[in-house]
């Protein structure tokens, strides 16, 4: 059944009432490219993105057919009027639906109300209503039930029900064995546990009394049962092994379950059985089988092993009676299976669901919008804005996986995509001031390594990139596992305190983060989300965008909620439902030859220097001859971004919002001046400390300032389109995001024409070598030459196999190798991005010289910078008499030929020194 027409554009976003079971869903029809609104409730289910880059509009639907089958038989049993529920229960569910009953503020939500009716249907609805309803769990000895529920939709309000309601039942039928008055609560992290505190009694803010959970006669019934809650650490235990491992002197012997039960469990609940164990965010939680290879961290392993088997340790020295799991994402970890691009695995015992999709078309949490297009390039892997996956630009990747200093200048996509969202952050700020907000928006990066977070750190705080208005260290948080244990504590209730009046991180406004925001993490005032790490799954895109979501305001219009937004840019996430994607035939594998150093050709072994980096001892004063300068152009510069939120995969452009750099930065003061100062203290920084060491720190800046003046004005630095070259304002924008390119192109000016003397730094070896090569497997073409170390060159083009084969055939030539997969690289900046050069070919000639040998169809400008690089590292390493002499060449002739005429030019050069 569809409701109207097809549309071009979704008119109104929210369309269900959150108090209400969902009645129609949003959908996208591929073929007609419309959109439509369906007559019915969405199915339970939740959809993943495949691994194979080339599905970019669509994932698999992955139906929850348990869930399917439970929903109906709940809804039939509550218009039946519960029937078979205790009296007890029948109390508590006609006290939830009730509106403000009690006084309560708001009524429940749909959503809340329909996962604690399916945890009652599932234990006191009559056997009949559940045939042909099998739970399979995890393979434990105990029962899982789980109730999968989006961020921001309330699960906490349903664990204090699922208290309520056990506790209540088991006071007033002491023998019932379906109920139980001890609840164990097991949270994944120490954010969780304290936000949980609301579920015991004694507490002032809790929910039982402040949200008007459980009916005033109650209260006293329910305070007789017990709650305790601990972090997962507390099931930690030693075995005897790990005992043995110990380097002190205590060599105590394992606890028994006894003994461990007690350290548990408490004084309290320690002798109590059938324990009803409730787990937040159980996905964690998951049961590791012997043998299976998981794509997981060692850490993430421990925590589901400690978590699940000492739960198995409770239910054999006590007996669970149930275990409730809550989470948004109840997925197991999987290896990769064959034939088949899905890595997650949905708990098989899920028996409630509301996603995402049904949450946000309720309007119970933000709305997230994502990059839908820009005026920049676009992505060459599946033309979307570069803006979309920041971190899937091949330029990001390369410098955000290497270790880096905190100084080191972030990518200019990077910087380009920050100088959007700060401003649109700003612009935020300003609208929420004018609001009177108590409290300002918050953006969160989540980045991929610790050195990362710290460049993203500096470029705002110490750099100042932006907006002021971001770039204060008092109002910056930065989050990674091994901040010093001094600042733990503290910044735990910064954490924790994001956006609540009054509390130590009231006025936090950038959240830095490694990886993921800790789970739990209650923040409402999240506006801007920047991702700069690899996102391999759609559930890992859920959980970050998660922190995100819960909104700000809870106000009904017309019984609905309005509503919220949260801008994002760098996460592919993507709502794709479809529920029949065929999929393709897996094809037969082609066989991959090995390639490996055959030990019957050792005397054919090629080793090179491993050089760390190249130092310069430049000259105090400085002097530049722009003559000889190669110039620079910036180009590529996105100005304005379209944001909107999707649905079904699409974008809904009715929807878009924009964010105009030029316009943005009109309102702001000209402060060229102070960047093109901010651009200097940049080159002085990495000029080094023996350089600085020489020079008074004012004059030396103010040399390199005036060499940056110099080269703006010159023309070497160009700007494309050609229209930004004369326009002031798009000029100074222009120098903004390139401002790395900059840099790196006046420290380049500066080494190359004032050093005096280099100096090479190894790596640890001193020396690479064709023996330490690893062995791999190919596909492609092959071929065996004789002075090579490899057993077999695989051939990537006709060119390679003519040079390879000419090299065979010239007695000059001792030896050679192709450079795959030897590790042998030479890093070099290009726009502005560090990337790394890989030589096609190393030879080593019969007079001991070596020649680095470039194969190329035709020149390209682009190229320049890689030959520049590969001949300062020829002349660095070959003033070094242990390295011997080397060379490097370019041959750009198909037939092969002209390696002879390379090789026998040096030979001569050789014999006239």
């Amino acid at each position: 059944m569809m409701n109207g027409d097809y549309k071009d554009k979704i008119d109104q976003l929210i369309i269900n009432s959150p108090f209400e079971e969902p009645q129609r869903y949003w959908e996208f029809d591929r073929t007609k490219k419309k959109f439509f609104i369906k007559d019915r409730r969405r199915k339970a289910g939740y959809v993943v993105s495949p691994q194979n880059k080339k599905y970019t509009d669509q994932g698999q639907f992955i139906e929850l057919p348990l869930v399917n089958k439970i929903r109906p038989r709940v809804k039939k049993w509550r218009e039946g009027g519960y029937q078979g529920a205790t009296g007890v229960s029948k109390r508590l569910l006609e006290f939830w639906y009730t509106k403000e009953a009690g006084g309560r503020a708001h009524e429940f939500f749909f959503c809340q109300l329909e996962a604690i009716e399916t945890l009652i249907w599932f234990k006191e609805a009559p056997p009949s209503e559940r045939v042909g309803i099998e739970i399979k769990g995890d393979g434990g000895d105990f029962e899982r039930l789980c109730c999968k529920m989006a961020t921001g939709t309330g699960k906490t309000y349903v664990m204090a029900m699922t208290i309520v309601w056990q506790i209540l039942n088991k006071i007033a039928y002491p023998q019932d064995a379906r109920f139980s008055k001890n609840i164990f609560v097991v949270a994944p992290n120490l954010t969780v546990k304290s936000r949980l505190d609301v579920l015991y009694f004694n507490k002032r803010d809790n929910y039982y009394e402040q949200n008007k959970i459980v009916p005033y006669d109650m209260l006293p019934s329910l305070r007789q049962g017990r709650i305790l809650i601990e972090n997962w650490h507390t099931l930690m235990w030693e075995d005897e092994e790990q005992l043995a491992k110990r380097k002190t002197v205590d060599k105590r012997r394992t606890k028994s379950d006894e003994a461990w039960i007690r350290d548990v469990l408490g004084t309290d609940m320690a002798k109590s059985r059938n324990i009803l164990v409730i787990n937040d965010e159980a996905h964690h939680a998951w049961r590791h089988k012997q043998g299976e290879k998981l794509d997981v961290t060692k850490n993430e392993e421990r925590m589901a092993t400690c978590w699940i088997e000492g739960l198995d340790r409770i239910n054999k020295a006590r007996g669970i009676l149930t275990c409730f799991d809550f989470s948004a994402t109840p997925f197991t970890p999987s290896g990769k299976k064959k034939n088949t691009d899905y890595k997650e695995d949905l708990f098989n015992w899920i028996v409630s669901d509301f996603g995402l999709m049904d949450a946000i078309e309720a309007g119970l949490t933000k709305t997230p919008r994502f990059v839908v297009r820009d005026d920049g390039p676009v992505n060459p892997k599946d033309y979307k804005s570069k803006l979309y996956h920041i971190y899937d630009d091949e330029s990001v990747k390369g410098s955000l996986t290497k270790k880096a200093k905190p100084t080191t200048m972030l990518p200019d996509l990077v910087r380009n995509g920050y100088l959007l969202l700060g401003h649109d952050w700003q612009k935020t700020l300003q609208e929420w001031e004018k609001g009177n907000m108590p409290t300002p928006p918050v953006m969160i990066s989540v980045v991929n390594l610790k050195q990362t977070a710290e460049r993203v750190e500096n470029m705002f705080v110490k750099e100042r990139f932006a907006t002021d208005e971001l770039c204060d260290q008092d109002t910056t948080l930065l989050i990674y596992s091994d901040i010093e244990s001094g600042k733990e504590e503290d910044l735990r209730k910064k954490v924790n305190t994001v956006g609540k009046v009054g509390e130590a991180g009231e006025q936090i406004r950038h959240v830095i983060s490694v990886a993921m925001l800790t789970e739990g993490w209650n923040c409402q005032t999240v506006t801007h989300i920047m991702g700069l790490r690899a996102f391999s799954s759609q559930l890992l895109c859920e959980q970050i965008v998660g922190r995100g979501l819960r909104r700000t305001s809870y106000d009904l219009k017309n019984g609905m909620f309005t509503p919220e937004y949260v801008n994002i840019f760098g996460i592919p996430f993507a709502y794709i439902p479809h529920e029949d994607a065929d999929s393709e035939r897996p094809r037969p594998e082609s066989p991959r030859l090995p390639i490996y150093p055959d030990p019957l050709k050792e005397k054919h072994k090629i080793t090179w220097p491993n050089v760390e980096r190249i130092d310069y001892d430049i000259r105090p004063r400085l002097s530049v001859d722009f003559a000889k300068v190669e110039p620079l152009e910036i180009a590529e510069i996105t100005g304005i971004v379209d944001l909107a939120p999707k649905i079904d995969g699409q974008p809904d452009y009715d929807k878009i919002e924009t964010i105009h750099l030029k316009k943005l930065i009109a309102k702001a003061p000209d402060r060229l001046q102070e960047i093109l100062f901010r651009t200097a203290a940049r080159v002085y920084e990495q000029m080094g400390y023996d350089w600085q060491s020489k020079i008074n720190q004012p004059f030396a800046i103010q040399q390199i300032l005036t060499l940056v003046e110099r080269f703006l004005k010159s023309d070497k630095f160009k700007i494309r389109p050609e229209s930004f070259q004369e326009d002031k304002l798009r000029r100074k924008i222009a120098i903004i995001m390139g401002m790395e390119q900059i840099v790196r192109k006046i420290l380049q000016i500066i080494v190359h024409q004032n050093y005096t003397k280099i100096t090479v730094r190894y790596k640890t070896p001193r020396y690479g070598s064709t023996k330490d090569a690893i062995e791999w497997r190919t596909i492609k073409e092959t071929a065996e030459f004789k002075k090579t170390h490899l057993n077999l060159c695989a051939i990537d083009s006709a060119w390679e196999k003519t040079h390879g084969r000419e090299l065979d055939r010239n007695a000059n030539v001792e030896a050679w190798v192709k450079n795959d997969h030897l590790g042998f690289e030479i890093p070099y900046v290009h726009d502005g991005m560090h990337r790394t050069y890989t030589p096609d070919f190393i030879v080593r000639l019969n007079n001991g010289d070596h020649l680095v040998l470039e194969v190329k169809g035709e020149k390209r400008d682009k190229d320049s910078l890689k030959w520049e690089a590969m001949r300062e590292w020829v002349k660095a390493v070959s003033q070094d008499k242990d390295n011997g002499r080397w060379h490097f060449e370019v041959s750009y002739d198909q037939t092969g030929q002209k390696v002879h005429e390379i090789i026998e030019e040096i030979m001569k050069t050789c014999e006239t020194r």
